[in-house]
């Protein structure tokens, strides 16, 4: 004989730390909120095991998936600081997105994956509000992902958050960076800000070192502290989808995130060729200076911990500068000519900066 399940206030799980009612009052909220990113790839629902999507109809034979993971990183603290956790859902959605877009893929659906000591029903809402608006943005579906409470694991207060993102491109549209060649120019897209990177260092700066609060103006702006720190990483896909369909030619493209510009522009570049970046060609902006000058962070360090401006990077034959620029003028996109690309000499970087 079975008995009647005990009320949550009674449960020994719940008395443990983890509320499963609590839970799923949070997932029954944002129902809609997810059926609204649904696309016509989508199959069925969410709630069960997995989530179903079939690949877009009139998709070539030579179709390849391109899938991403990662995280929103320790600026988190600064939402949780702030009281506000919508931006940070949009954060991981545009970085998975730019992740796949270097090799020319489309984003096809994205899975999240939320972890924290004790769920809290609004800022859950938030953060998903946040997925789904990226997620709309960017023409995709959010399908599925976990939210897990961990007491014991995750400090109270706190939270993680991931996205797992798959996108398809076909096999003669794949951006590889091979065909990149000395004489190619280094087109950079200015970033909104810090994007997702370099979050410890910027934090102890203005947290430790400076002693600031998150709601003190930014010196020589209109934003606070943390309006700056919480600024959304952009997502690129419409400007660099812009000169995909076109057929406007990319030889290799950078996701500008951690490593900054030593680490992940060599991601791409043939082992014959070397970046060279003119750092005089775009204006950094002020938060930046701001942690280079009060942290007295070395000035080389200051472009491997951060994207000092620029969020991503197009790396195009000379010939496609014309109608790059005619592209780009159209859909008001700024860019910034911040380099070249040079034959590879012995004992240098495969980056470096001439200024």
């Amino acid at each position: 004989m079975t008995t009647p399940m005990q009320p949550a206030e009674k449960s020994a799980y719940a008395a443990a730390g983890v509320n499963i009612d609590v839970k799923m009052d949070a997932l029954k909220a944002i129902k809609t909120m997810v059926n609204a990113t649904k696309t016509v790839n989508v199959v069925g629902g969410i709630g069960s095991f997995g989530g179903l999507c079939r690949l877009p109809q009139g998709s070539p034979k030579d179709t390849l998936l391109v899938s991403s993971t990662d995280g929103v990183g320790t600026k988190l603290k600064v939402a949780v600081m702030m009281k506000k956790h919508d931006t940070v859902g949009q954060d991981i959605v545009n970085h998975c997105v730019n992740d796949i877009l270097v090799q020319g893929a489309r984003p096809l659906f994205f899975m999240d994956y939320v972890g924290a000591s004790k769920i809290d029903g609004s800022v859950f809402q938030q953060i998903v509000a946040g997925l789904c608006k990226a997620c709309k943005e960017n023409n995709m579906a959010l399908l599925g992902g976990e939210t897990a409470e961990l007491p014991g694991l995750y400090p109270a207060g706190e939270y993680d958050l991931t996205g797992t993102i798959v996108g398809t491109v076909s096999r003669r549209q794949l951006v590889s960076g091979q065909s990149i060649r000395a004489g190619d120019v280094v087109i950079g897209l200015p970033s909104g800000g810090l994007q997702t990177n370099g979050y410890s260092l910027a934090r102890k700066v203005f947290f430790d070192i400076c002693q600031m609060s998150p709601f003190d103006k930014l010196p020589g702006t209109s934003q606070t502290i943390g309006e700056a720190l919480l600024a959304v990483h952009r997502s690129f896909l419409k400007p660099v989808g812009r000169l995909l369909e076109n057929k406007i030619k990319i030889n290799g493209m950078a996701h500008i995130t951690g490593g900054g510009f030593q680490d992940n522009i060599p991601r791409v570049l043939p082992k014959a060729t070397m970046c060279e970046i003119d750092r005089t060609t775009w204006e950094v902006p002020t938060i930046f200076n701001f942690i280079e000058r009060q942290g007295k962070v070395d000035h080389d360090e200051m472009y491997r911990v951060f994207n000092m401006g620029i969020g991503f990077v197009l790396i195009m034959p000379k010939t496609s500068l014309l109608r790059m620029k005619t592209v780009f003028r159209n859909i008001k996109q700024p860019w910034y000519q911040i380099g070249v690309i040079r034959v590879k000499k012995p004992n240098m970087p495969q980056v470096y900066f001439s200024k």
